[in-house]
């Protein structure tokens, strides 16, 4: 995809890490991903965006006050045009609100969430940010979907908050998997995976539902050696998918992603 001015509401349109130390995740994001960083300072709490090109894909920020034993995790934020009114429709479908809303001056407003299987995501009403300014290319966030035990309670909730359409492309057996396409959307922005052995699959997230972030890189077979060689760890992969090669990782805090060369 070219430069991404907005998005639809219901798809991720950014993602930051929870990243306890900051120069670290830094180094590791930067050999790996070629990321340069711009440090918003300490009136924002550090809070640091990732930048592709000169562009915002990504942002690490170091736990608040009071929250430093927090996990290391990647976090990601479902656009919405509304934070407030989103927010009432988490609570009506069983969810739970962590945080917000509140504003963030001069880039828009937020809330963190629970989905009822305990999945935490964002929720981000744009004004001024509006998300990762590149998409689906090496360098780039080019997917996320939610890691669930639950596969039709998972539908079911995120249907209630955004309009999607939802479309298995598992056999909704062994394979249970459906991708989102919000109303209006020209292509698919997420999708869901139904784990049957939450030790194993849902290792990433801790063993619970979690959010997942992929982001595109121009070899995944190389990044993957390169990700070993600074620190990082492979947890799966690589391997082959319908849709490009991919590779589940982790990095030296222990935080997960994951890595793909998108097919043609």
């Amino acid at each position: 995809m070219p430069d991404v001015s907005s998005f639809p509401d219901g798809a991720p349109c950014w993602a930051d890490l929870n990243a306890p130390d900051l120069e670290s995740s830094r180094r590791f994001y930067g050999a790996v991903l070629g990321w340069e960083f711009q440090d918003n300072g300490p009136e924002y709490g550090h809070y640091t965006m990732c930048l592709w090109k000169g562009k915002p894909v990504a942002a690490l920020m170091p736990p608040p006050p009071g929250a430093e034993g927090l996990a290391p995790a990647w976090n990601v934020y479902l656009r919405t045009g509304d934070v407030d009114a989103t927010i009432a429709k988490v609570e009506a479908g069983g969810g739970k609100i962590a945080m917000g809303p509140h504003d963030v001056p001069g880039a828009g407003r937020l809330a963190f969430a629970f989905d009822p299987q305990g999945a935490s995501f964002g929720l981000w009403q744009p004004g001024g940010h509006e998300g990762a300014q590149l998409y689906g290319e090496p360098g780039a966030m080019c997917w996320n979907e939610v890691y669930t035990t639950a596969g039709g309670a998972a539908d079911a909730f995120y249907a209630g908050l955004f309009p999607y359409q939802q479309r298995q492309i598992g056999g909704g057996g062994d394979f249970d998997y459906t991708v989102w396409t919000p109303e209006g959307a020209e292509r698919e922005v997420c999708g869901r995976l139904r784990s049957t052995d939450p030790a194993n699959e849902l290792a990433a997230g801790g063993g619970s539902p979690f959010w997942a972030v992929y982001f595109a890189v121009a070899d995944v077979d190389e990044t993957a050696k390169q990700i070993a060689a600074v620190g990082g760890s492979v947890l799966h992969g690589p391997f082959d998918s319908p849709y490009g090669r991919l590779c589940v990782v982790r990095d030296p805090s222990g935080a997960a992603f994951t890595v793909m060369t998108l097919a043609r």
